[in-house]
């Protein structure tokens, strides 16, 4: 018997095959070193069998009619509730292909006919030895996981109230740095006001995706969102890249700004170098027919005045004649190109190429020239 088998509690073996005298044989053998033995003489009494009284272990006869040993184990290995019970087989056939079959159904081991008694009883022991240190193992395992999660709700049980305030605090700069910018974060966290303020020169862009009414009339909402968050985040990535504000979306319009709230030379060379990615990286996605999506630009260079409005749900927003020339540099643009003001063009002209689209009209302006931003200059 097995060494490690509880001796007043006898291992179940069942033996399965279709000749009566290799069972009797085999249950003589079994018995005699006190194993407790069950018998079936086809495969589908033996998977009966198994769920009314799962063994320890099954001696498999390979050859059987209707069902074979093989399919007997495969359907062994396929339940949860039968899958580690481990299976021997039992067969004539010496031929190796025949062994790797068994294993590779799921036998632990391979008996070849006419079995030896000590061969039977040497295997049988052996793989009951390993499922019972399997089973030793698997107890230790869950002790040892039971005792490593006392000690760690013991550990968190005594830092429960620092953690949750360095959380909380974690967790509430993560989402005012996703809605605010940082240096308004840092100007808040310092119970410093945040009142509008006024910026002499800054840059303003909006962008929006050409046809995007008719894209959305024809896809499901969370295919249109889908679309959006992928084209979205890519902006995201690029205004990190060039250390730009972005101020918010709004549909399929995302608005970003240079120079604010932290002020710098360069912010219309930098909105321009957006621009000019941003058109480059929409060609790498397409509509759902297959088609390349295309974006009109718009860009404006000017005073605004920029601030947080809101007391529950903050949003830094920018305000002025230079915002609203810039979103009518977008709206009234073509599609696939960057428009830019007479102002963004003369700020960038000896580094950029741009084409003069001429005169439009814009709302509260009246008729103004127009370029398109192409290219930058390379030397």
């Amino acid at each position: 018997m097995d060494s490690n088998q509880d001796p007043t509690i006898p291992a179940s073996i069942l033996v399965v095959d279709d000749t009566p005298h290799n069972v009797r044989l085999l249950s003589t053998i079994l018995t005699g070193q006190g194993y407790q033995v069950r018998k079936a003489l086809n495969g589908q009494r033996a998977l009966a069998t198994v769920q009314e009284f799962p063994p320890h272990l099954i001696l498999l006869d390979v050859m059987m009619p209707e069902m074979n040993g093989y399919e007997v184990c495969e359907h062994l290995k396929s339940s949860p509730t039968t899958s580690s019970i481990p299976v021997i087989f039992l067969s004539a056939l010496d031929d190796a292909s025949d062994k790797v079959k068994a294993f590779d159904v799921g036998a632990v081991d391979y008996i070849t006919k006419p079995f030896q008694e000590k061969e039977v009883l040497a295997r049988v022991a052996n793989q009951l030895t390993i499922r019972s240190q399997k089973e030793l193992l698997q107890e230790q395992t869950n002790q040892l996981e039971e005792l490593v999660g006392r000690l760690e709700k013991e550990i968190k049980e005594r830092q429960v109230a620092e953690l949750a305030v360095r959380l909380a605090q974690e967790k509430s700069d993560h989402l005012l740095l996703n809605i605010l910018p940082a240096a308004i974060v840092e100007a808040l966290k310092k119970g410093e006001g945040t009142n509008a303020e006024r910026f002499d020169s800054a840059t303003v862009l909006f962008a929006d995706i050409v046809n995007f009414t008719s894209i959305a009339a024809r896809i499901s909402p969370l295919e249109l969102v889908k679309f959006l968050n992928q084209i979205f985040s890519k902006f995201d990535e690029l205004t990190e890249k060039h250390g730009l504000e972005k101020i918010k979306t709004n549909g399929d319009a995302y608005m970003v700004a240079g120079g604010l709230p932290v002020p710098r030379p360069d912010h219309a060379e930098a909105i321009a170098n957006m621009a000019l990615d941003m058109q480059e990286a929409i060609a790498d996605f397409k509509t759902d027919r297959g088609e390349p999506f295309q974006i009109r630009i718009g860009i404006n260079t000017g005073p605004v005045v920029a601030g947080v409005i809101g007391t529950k749900k903050f949003s830094y927003d920018l305000w002025g004649d230079t915002v609203n020339v810039a979103s009518r540099m977008e709206s009234q643009g073509l599609p696939g190109c960057i428009q830019v003001t007479t102002a963004v063009y003369q700020q960038l002209k000896n580094d950029y190429v741009f084409e003069e689209r001429g005169s439009i009209s814009v709302k509260g302006k009246g008729e103004t020239i127009a370029y398109l931003l192409t290219s930058k200059k390379y030397d």
